[in-house]
């Protein structure tokens, strides 16, 4: 909000022409300014707020798939996975602040990456305070999140490190500076030269975080292989430890209420129990969609994002196992999957008004295919999926595989069977009190308490 301005030459006409016509001018505009002045501080304060607030939510998206992760993975693992969420935390803000804002939003820029504010120097600017840069690397590290559940189980522990920190100081803050930063080439918020004269509409990350962490999670599945027992002949599925959740606004509990419910009757009709899993991913599956346009959608709209997401995941789910992909959280499936739905249904069903009122001062800006808005958002939109698999592609493709040369990438069968708490963390994350064990090859020792029935159980 810009301050107003009074001017006592501009007032003193205005007070009839009296020999203190000036004077009672200049106390007035004296008085008026300094209404003025609290005004900007409350608004700025307001924003400020808001902006963190919203900071505080989407961080509470690393809690909650922490859970999830700790759920989907069998015990002996949880130890593990927990701590690579805290490590995404943890090396994500660290190169986040050195390298990865900078490329994101260090503006004035090319349409291709930022090269200003690198270890927030000359921070904060009339553009941007810390409070921006909390809200933008809690983005960052929610992508990184997403790639970790799908290489869970069986990867080194430095890969985490390596993977964590090169994702977010360089891979996703490129991608984020193409869609979200006023000079990124693909963004809706550009002054001119908009793409398909609309640019991107990802207001909340369909593309630029969850397709970004999905495909990422994608190749590092792919070139490290399956679990230890999860694939042969058919399916065998590995039983994990229990489960909860992520998201925000109106339309992202539309969606994700619908995408549940939808996953929770699809799955029932086909594999004929209720899953907890099941609805669980569903629901994510229904925020992953609806993110990218919660701005500019109506809630009916919202619902049917919800339902073809859910599809959209069974079907993804459906496709890895005929292919034999293995990913313990179904991350890639869900997140690149109904992430790029929602950029698609975003083209279909953006709503006119909607647009204009997140993107003023450009008439006639193309909105929802669906709604008569013409193919141009679409055209957009689809150029958007296409970017995004390709980059992330030849990025993380290529770490992943140098990885897996190096032989940094897959633990050993001995450390995978007998569980990366035993072997890399010092102990497992659940035991009974008063129970005391050892290690013994792939079984623990369990020195009983009397009453009890065996002395070992299976640690695999």
């Amino acid at each position: 909000m810009a301050a107003l301005s009074c001017s006592a030459g501009d007032l003193s006409p205005f007070l009839g022409g009296a020999t203190n016509a000036t004077a009672a001018a200049q106390y007035i505009c004296s008085h008026f300014d300094a209404v003025s002045n609290k005004l900007v501080d409350t608004t700025f304060a307001v924003d400020t707020t808001y902006l963190l607030f919203s900071a505080y939510l989407v961080f509470a998206m690393q809690l909650g798939f922490a859970m999830l992760c700790a759920g989907s993975v069998r015990a002996k693992n949880t130890m593990n996975i927990m701590l690579t969420n805290v490590i995404d935390a943890a090396a994500g803000g660290l190169f986040y602040y050195l390298f990865g804002f900078a490329f994101a939003f260090g503006t004035p820029s090319n349409g291709f990456i930022g090269h200003h504010y690198f270890g927030l120097k000359q921070f904060p600017s009339p553009s941007f305070d810390y409070s921006y840069f909390l809200y933008q690397w809690c983005f960052a590290i929610a992508a990184a999140g997403i790639t970790s559940g799908s290489i869970a189980e069986r990867t080194q522990f430095v890969s985490y490190l390596i993977y964590s920190s090169f994702l977010t100081g360089f891979v996703y803050p490129v991608v984020s500076h193409w869609f979200w930063s006023g000079d990124g080439w693909a963004s809706a918020a550009r002054a001119d030269n908009l793409l398909f004269g609309s640019g991107v509409i990802d207001f909340a990350g369909s593309g630029v975080v969850h397709m970004v962490g999905g495909i990422a999670g994608l190749w590092g599945a792919l070139i490290e292989g399956p679990r230890i027992g999860r694939l042969m002949e058919r399916v065998v599925l590995i039983t994990a430890n229990g489960v909860p959740s992520e998201e925000r606004r109106s339309q992202l509990r539309f969606a994700g209420c619908t995408a549940a419910l939808t996953t929770l009757f699809g799955k029932r009709l086909i594999v004929g129990h209720w899953n907890l899993t099941d609805v669980c991913n569903g629901l994510l599956g229904g925020f992953a969609a609806i993110t990218g346009g919660c701005s500019v959608v109506e809630p009916w709209a919202a619902i049917i994002c919800g339902f073809v997401a859910a599809w959209v995941l069974i079907g993804c789910n459906k496709l890895a196992e005929m292919f034999k992909y293995d990913d313990p959280l179904e991350a890639a499936q869900l997140h690149a999957g109904c992430g790029a739905w929602g950029i698609i249904f975003t083209a279909l069903f953006a709503k006119e008004v909607y647009v204009n009122e997140i993107y003023p001062g450009r008439p006639g800006r193309p909105y929802g295919l669906v709604l008569g808005g013409g193919g141009k958002l679409l055209a957009a939109h689809m150029v958007q999926i296409l970017v995004v698999v390709g980059w992330v592609s030849v990025t993380m493709g290529t770490l992943f595989s140098v990885l897996h040369r190096l032989k940094l990438l897959r633990i050993s069968a001995e450390d995978e069977m007998s569980g990366m708490d035993l072997t890399s963390h010092g102990g497992c994350a659940y035991h009974d009190d008063g129970d005391q064990t050892e290690k013994t090859g792939f079984m623990t020792k369990v020195h009983q308490k009397e009453g009890t029935p065996s002395p070992y159980h299976s640690a695999v």
